[in-house]
């Protein structure tokens, strides 16, 4: 009783666990989602630049095709465990078991891949400025994009001042994804009237901050270790559930053969419940054994 107990136990807690795994993967796979979009727009603008190795070598653990497969892979195995644990299937288990341990490998793999400092140091944004003659012209279209949209998104101009625009380009005002509140013309207004109007920081530290690591990627780590952990409990726990099932199932040992038990031959005429009374005494004769050539009759005679 005290195992069929313990069994169910188990059973609850790596229900509760596979459950646990398909949030997190689910919230993994959405932030790796949402963080892809960033860094491919800072790839572009960082192009042929150290800044652009520092953010390989960030976010690529956490956005690589590698790690969305582990995720995504998570979730079949999390499936596969939890049908394993309802049938208490022992095939289904062990699998389950070998799968969170090459998971595990590779999560702490991309763990210590995650946690390199990147070189990099603030006076490398100025590079960034090499990347903004191009604005505008009709063969950068992509470059156009990733500016305004960085520009959009981190609510900044230039690289260090929204005058960058004007000494790199041929621009006589910033692009309009520098304005607070953009519309058409928004930027050449605010140039001439209020330049208030216009973002007053620069993307050089904002693009510095992102590569140093966002509250995302942190995240991220924060989901990554929790996995983990609860991947050895799991194992843990799958390894007590095989245990338990293997010795249920093991095939129970022979009863042990009773050899019939023989009543003892009485060695005198009293019967076994008449043991407790004293004997009747026998006659010499009886235990006077008989002797051939008449010895017997002679031996009476002497003892008389």
């Amino acid at each position: 009783m005290a195992r069929e107990d313990s069994v169910k136990c188990l059973r609850c807690l790596l229900f509760a666990l596979n459950l646990l795994f398909w949030i997190m993967a689910i919230c993994v796979l959405g932030v790796a989602a949402w963080l892809r979009d960033y860094l491919n727009n800072v790839l572009t603008l960082t192009a042929d630049t150290r800044l652009e190795e520092a953010a390989i070598l960030t976010y690529s653990p956490v956005v690589h095709p590698v790690i969305i497969a582990v995720c995504c892979f998570l979730i079949i195995v999390a499936m596969v465990g939890y049908c394993g644990t309802l049938k208490c299937n022992l095939f289904l288990l062990s699998w389950y078991f070998g799968c969170l341990l090459v998971i595990l490998c590779v999560e702490l793999a991309s763990g210590v891949w995650t946690y390199e400092e990147p070189p990099i140091l603030r006076s490398d944004m100025i590079s960034l400025k090499s990347r903004m003659p191009n604005y505008g012209l009709p063969r950068y279209q992509w470059l156009t994009q990733a500016w305004n949209f960085f520009q959009t998104e981190f609510k900044c101009c230039g690289v260090i001042y929204f005058t960058d625009w004007l000494e790199m380009t041929e621009m006589e005002w910033p692009p309009d994804s520098c304005c607070a509140k953009q519309y058409p013309g928004c930027a050449r207004q605010a140039h001439y009237w209020d330049l208030s109007d216009l973002h007053q920081e620069g993307c050089g530290p904002k693009i510095y901050s992102f590569i140093r690591g966002t509250k995302q990627l942190q995240v991220l780590r924060f989901l990554g270790v929790s996995i983990g952990v609860s991947q050895i409990l799991a194992m843990t726990l799958t390894l007590t559930l095989l245990w338990a099932l293997y010795y249920d199932r093991r095939a129970p040992d022979p009863p042990e053969q009773s050899l019939p038990a023989i009543d003892p031959a009485p060695h005198s005429p009293c019967q076994v419940e008449d043991l407790a009374k004293p004997c009747p005494a026998r006659p010499v004769e009886a235990w006077t054994p008989a002797l051939p050539n008449g010895h017997t009759q002679f031996e009476m005679e002497q003892i008389s």
